[in-house]
């Protein structure tokens, strides 16, 4: 087992079949995460290393540069989301202060609603970085008084570099049933109800870093054969609402991604509770929302069969995506 990765490694599909079957799912109850091994393991001293924010925010370094996915620190309690919201500034500075980060070359978002997005313009403000998304999130930088000159509308197969990584964006579809769907056709300005962060273009973005490469795809859908010829050693792979699909959807998504990319190596994105803070432990969604354990029992059976390792990120800790990969 690896001793450098600084992930929690899920336990054998058979171990979390076995545990979960027991598990009386209550709707407001929360899954525990105590049915996975976990290894609390030192970080890597790799040349790239990534920090995982919760939801799908990562924060991608190396010696030179520094890209930020899906900032969404604010995170606002469910019971606040039928008032208006806006970015907390003073959790931001918090968080990159914690971080011990200086620089900011990019922000980008994989689509527009709030728990991608409405934090994004003011990182982007606080690190002046630029802000890479659709035109709906366009419509939110500049709503978020962010200068025009530090946003970029990227389009399908677009590329852009920063340091020694090399973006791709590759447009991909939200997960299924998407709520708000359709485009920011106005400029947004928070405080807004989280109707108003509608989804624009979905993304997933290949990260290259020399002969290393990573795939950012935080929503759980994928258009037909878009990933084809792609190829990633560690695809960040996003689960919320997986639960909710067929078996075979959910075989079909891990075909699409997975096997698509010859990943050799999953970490899960997109699981946590994103009501909670990010001051206490991440836990996974109540089981009214999602059923992390039946979506694990999938995608643990395909990771057996195709022998690809399956890691939870650890909140706050940095690791090297790469370490141990051949």
């Amino acid at each position: 087992m690896s001793d450098s990765s600084s992930y929690l490694r899920c336990a054998a599909y058979l171990a979390l079949g076995a545990s979960a079957a027991c598990e009386i799912k209550l709707p407001f109850v929360h899954p525990s995460l105590t049915p996975y091994l976990k290894y609390q393991q030192q970080p890597s001293n790799g040349t790239v290393t990534v920090t995982f924010l919760g939801t799908s925010s990562l924060l991608f370094r190396n010696g030179n540069a520094a890209i930020l996915s899906d900032p969404f620190i604010t995170r606002p309690r469910g019971s606040t989301l039928a008032h208006p919201i806006a970015p907390n500034v003073s959790p931001i500075k918090r968080t990159l202060a914690q971080l011990g980060v200086r620089q900011i070359d990019a922000i980008f978002t994989s689509h527009s609603h709030y728990d991608h997005a409405m934090d994004a313009p003011t990182f982007a403000k606080q690190m002046d970085a630029v802000l890479l998304g659709s035109s709906s999130t366009e419509k939110l930088g500049i709503g978020g008084e962010l200068p025009s000159t530090r946003i970029e509308v990227v389009r399908d197969g677009d590329t852009r570099r920063y340091g020694d990584f090399e973006l791709t964006f590759i447009e991909s579809q939200h997960g299924v049933p998407e709520p708000f769907a359709g485009d920011i056709l106005a400029l947004l300005t928070p405080p807004a109800g989280v109707s108003e962060w509608k989804s624009g273009k979905t993304w997933s973005v290949l990260i290259r870093h020399g002969k290393r490469s990573m795939l950012v795809h935080p929503s759980a859908n994928v258009k037909h054969d878009a990933l084809k010829g792609r190829y990633a050693d560690v695809v960040y792979l996003g689960v919320g609402g997986l639960d909710k699909r067929s078996e075979e959807f959910a075989e079909d998504y891990w075909t699409e991604v997975v096997r698509a990319t010859r990943a050799r190596r999953v970490i899960l994105i997109h699981w946590d509770d994103f009501f909670r803070s990010l001051d206490e432990p991440l836990g996974p969604m109540a089981y009214a929302t999602d059923s992390f354990p039946d979506t694990m029992r999938h995608l643990l059976r395909y990771a057996e069969k195709d022998r690809v390792e399956v890691l939870l990120p650890v909140a706050w800790q940095t690791a090297d995506p790469f370490a141990d990969l051949n």
